[in-house]
């Protein structure tokens, strides 16, 4: 396809939509740190980014005939969207994409923090074990708790929804946007309360933020003080929205039962990240959204990345912060 536009994708894709895409464009597969995308960047017409390739001001001035950026996910922090669209380079991205997968996941923490499993694959327990663990280890139930979420946009609603509706919590949450106002309230039972009364009542603390400028480290040692002993908190946002040496000391004090991380900053996460080797705590190498089907669903963001380029708008434009 020698007349056809350009499009370089540089973190991977699903076979399906990347076959798709081939059938439309000239596709260059190529990490931003490799000299085949230094060679093609120039002349190229969409590029295609997930988690990892940082789309800012010094990768635009090398790509003069960029018309759109494709982010294959719902965050935005690795896209400077506004330098973006002073270029003229539409960014689109796949906000449903991952909702399910995540809502599965936290809850898939949620029981393992909650319900201790003794699971046994080596060797089955002699009667004498096997009888101590049985009497001795107690988990709490989910229609017993409050579940606190803080960031109710589409994956945050999808987990209250699957706390209320299928485990009977009662839920609370705290978001920027009053929604009383804009008559988008959750459509199952949650209670707005100030962020708080959002820590001192959670049992189970789930964060939902996204990475705009002032959510750097939203979650302290403040924070954190203010949360039960036997509290339990989520995070499968972004690393950075969460203090996590402060998380440490908090766990190590016993002034919070346990912890999962999904996600980390710097991802990965170094050699002496402060929560290694804790046993009350899950780490996880940003796996949530890694389903089958999320994966597909996130690489069809080349649909509206092809929208783009052909000059028609776009289903997904990225919101300017």
């Amino acid at each position: 396809m020698p007349d056809a536009p350009l499009v370089l994708v540089t973190e991977g894709s699903d076979p399906v939509p990347l076959r798709w895409l081939r059938e439309r464009c000239n596709v260059i597969e190529a990490s931003p740190d490799s000299a085949e995308f230094r060679q093609h960047v120039g002349r190229a017409k969409g590029l295609v980014v997930r988690t990892y390739t940082k789309v800012n001001e010094a990768l635009l001035d090398g790509a003069p005939d960029l018309r759109v950026v494709g982010r294959g996910g719902v965050g935005l922090e690795n896209i400077d969207v506004a330098a973006c669209r002073r270029r003229g380079v539409e960014v689109v991205f796949t906000p449903d994409a991952n909702t399910l997968a995540v809502g599965d996941f936290v809850f898939g923490l949620v029981l393992q923090l909650l319900r201790p499993w003794g699971i046994f694959r080596e060797r089955a327990y002699d009667p004498k074990e096997f009888k101590r663990i049985r009497d001795t280890v107690r988990g709490r139930q989910l229609d017993e708790l409050t579940l606190g979420i803080l960031g109710m946009g589409r994956v945050g609603r999808r987990v209250g929804h699957i706390a209320a509706g299928g485990f009977g919590m009662r839920v609370i949450y705290n978001d920027v946007v009053d929604f009383a106002k804009t008559g988008n309230l959750p459509k199952f039972p949650a209670t707005p309360v100030d962020k708080a009364t959002l820590y001192r009542e959670s049992d189970v603390l789930s964060l939902h933020v996204d990475m705009r400028p002032g959510n750097e480290n939203l979650v302290g040692r403040e924070q954190l003080a203010l949360m039960k002993p036997d509290a339990i908190l989520i995070n499968t946002s972004r690393g950075e929205v969460l203090d996590a040496a402060a998380l440490a000391e908090t766990l190590r004090a016993k002034k919070l039962a346990g912890a999962a991380l999904d996600v980390f900053w710097p991802e990965p996460p170094k050699a002496d990240f402060p929560l290694l080797g804790m046993d009350n705590v899950i780490l996880t190498p940003h796996l949530a959204a890694r389903t089958y089907t999320a994966i597909e669903n996130m690489s069809w963001v080349v649909r509206d990345v092809v929208e783009v380029i052909e000059g028609r708008k776009p289903k997904y434009p990225a919101p300017v912060r």
